[in-house]
């Protein structure tokens, strides 16, 4: 089990250094089978937390914070929201919504489905909003803000760099509110520290390899993965 829960820290480090997000949609489509749902979320948070403190060092001089400080606004309210229903809604709809989630997004990226632009400043509260209620259950903050990148029309370095200024204090939430919740048990901690040379050489080989391998190639083999891995988690709990 350790091996397995390494490994996947490994590839969700990866895949985030390479391509400037999917960390916690990697990890989440699969720790939950591992270990459960309510060990994985806090174990993904505090490890998401990390590997983005190190790669906003790697992009920091590219964040743009005007762009982004109303969506993270919007997700303040929402961390709370996300944690209550992880502690109140049964673990198998839990993980019936999330594998919805996984699998909605991944076939979202996968058609390249252009959304119309949206200038009105409300939009990135309510996108904002989303985030920190799949954030708080979840740990997957990502899809709604990248959805709200695209409406926006974000340039590739601008998507990546204001990404990781994004997830970074999304994370600190969320982290903060495991915390408070008793969320990070000793169980978690352990896992944490188990995987956390993983974590560090994911970092190195996205990074090293980052220019080397076609991103957008990677990206779509990694969308394909999560997409069965949604598929996989929504079978799993209509089936059980």
């Amino acid at each position: 089990m350790d091996i397995l829960v390494a490994t996947v820290v490994f590839l969700a480090a990866f895949t985030q250094s390479l391509s400037g997000f999917g960390s916690a949609l990697v990890a989440m489509a699969f720790l939950p089978a591992v270990i459960g749902i309510q060990a994985a979320s806090p174990l993904v948070a505090v490890t998401v937390l990390t590997l983005e403190a190190i790669l906003l060092v790697i992009y920091r001089q590219a964040l743009n914070f005007q762009v982004i400080w109303r969506v993270i606004a919007g997700s303040l309210a929402g961390v709370p929201l996300g944690l209550l229903l992880l502690e109140r809604v049964p673990e198998r709809i839990v993980l019936l919504l999330l594998g919805v989630v996984i699998l909605g997004y991944a076939l979202y990226a996968l058609l390249e489905i252009r959304l119309p632009t949206l200038r009105a400043p409300i939009w990135a509260y309510f996108f904002g909003l989303l985030a920190g209620m799949l954030g708080g259950a979840y740990n997957t903050s990502g899809p709604p803000v990248v959805i709200y990148a695209n409406c926006r029309r974000w340039q590739p370095l601008e998507f990546k760099s204001n990404m990781q200024g994004f997830f970074i204090f999304s994370s600190l939430l969320v982290a903060g509110a495991h915390f408070i919740n008793n969320n990070l048990t000793v169980a978690v901690w352990r896992y944490f520290a188990l995987s956390l040379p993983a974590l560090l050489l994911g970092i190195l080989a996205g990074t090293r390899l980052d220019g080397v391998i076609d991103a957008r190639t990677f990206q779509r083999i990694v969308l394909l993965l999560l997409a069965l891995m949604g598929f996989r988690l929504i079978l799993g709990q209509i089936g059980g």
